[in-house]
């Protein structure tokens, strides 16, 4: 008999989607030692879009995009994969994983606000508005910035990784009005492929190249995660999970990766979380609980009555 890992129950496939993608942002750290930031990006890609779109060909008659599919995967592309990745290991390089991993956690907030911007779709009331200026509080608290000015964070790798936050969540609210009815893993593995090639352009731009990449044994460990672990594999689970129990409870698992992207860098590079990152996040999560709660009610509902 031939075990199947879809049948594992959601919780589980849950917590390996937070311990993967986690713990990527610890390996996105280790890696920038040894690798140009947006070629690094790239190559990760190039092979993790390979990967998946190798199994869309084997699993989904819709393997290849056409017409005006090719929109709402130039527009996942640009924006989830090249925008996100890009600008997201540029910030690495002046912050923490664990830092990084806290800001991300904006996404859900920032695609709210994007979305009453471009779709009119989701009001923004004044408890939202609120949950929105929570979240912010929650940046302005990780970044370190007071009425005296900044402290202990480098600014710059703070807006590198939210305009990263901000380019996933603008493709997530821009792929809405193009979708089709393309399989997922069909259109995640073919915008995986042109983020790849975006990224190998603006690396080509900034001067960097493949042979500056130094192969060692650490360098090919974070290169192998980013791109089997965290790329190809937990985006499979990610797809599989996003049809089982839908986007809203999907989003909490940006809510646990900074939990193990911090107890990850305790463990391999001994790094400790300062007290304005925890506070930080802490801000961060009230911001996505106030704009989320008609959601997040139901989901508890759903909870308590064993559903």
């Amino acid at each position: 008999m031939n075990w199947d890992w879809r049948t594992l129950p959601p919780a589980a496939l849950f917590a390996v989607l937070a311990l993967l993608w986690g713990g990527s942002f610890v390996w996105i750290e280790l890696g920038l030692d040894y690798f140009p930031p947006l070629s690094f990006a790239a190559l990760r890609y190039d092979v993790a879009g390979l990967l998946v779109v190798a199994y869309a060909a084997t699993t989904v008659e819709r393997w290849r995009p056409r017409g005006r599919e090719w929109l709402s995967v130039g527009a996942a592309a640009l924006f989830v994969f090249a925008g996100y990745h890009g600008l997201l290991f540029l910030g690495v390089e002046h912050v923490s994983g664990a830092v990084a991993a806290t800001l991300i956690g904006l996404n859900p907030v920032l695609t709210v606000g994007f979305s009453a911007v471009v779709l009119r779709s989701e009001s923004l009331d004044l408890t939202r508005v609120a949950g929105v200026l929570f979240g912010f509080l929650g940046v302005a608290v990780v970044a370190g910035i007071s009425p005296s000015g900044f402290v202990g964070t480098d600014v710059a790798g703070v807006l590198l990784v939210l305009a990263g936050a901000a380019s996933f969540a603008f493709g997530s609210v821009l792929s809405r009005p193009l979708a089709t009815d393309l399989p997922t893993r069909t259109t995640q593995g073919w915008a995986m492929l042109g983020g790849a090639a975006v990224l190998h352009v603006g690396g080509w731009f900034r001067g960097e190249s493949v042979s500056d990449v130094a192969w060692t044994a650490e360098s090919i460990a974070a290169f192998a995660y980013l791109t089997l672990l965290a790329g190809a594999v937990a985006y499979l689970v990610y797809f599989h999970l996003l049809d089982v129990v839908g986007p809203t409870e999907l989003n909490l698992v940006g809510y646990v990766e900074p939990l193990v992207a911090a107890g990850v860098a305790w463990a391999v590079l001994g790094e400790v979380v300062a007290p304005r990152t925890v506070v930080g996040f802490a801000c961060i999560l009230v911001g996505f609980a106030v704009v989320k709660r008609a959601e997040l009610r139901r989901l508890a509902d759903r909870a308590t009555a064993g559903v």
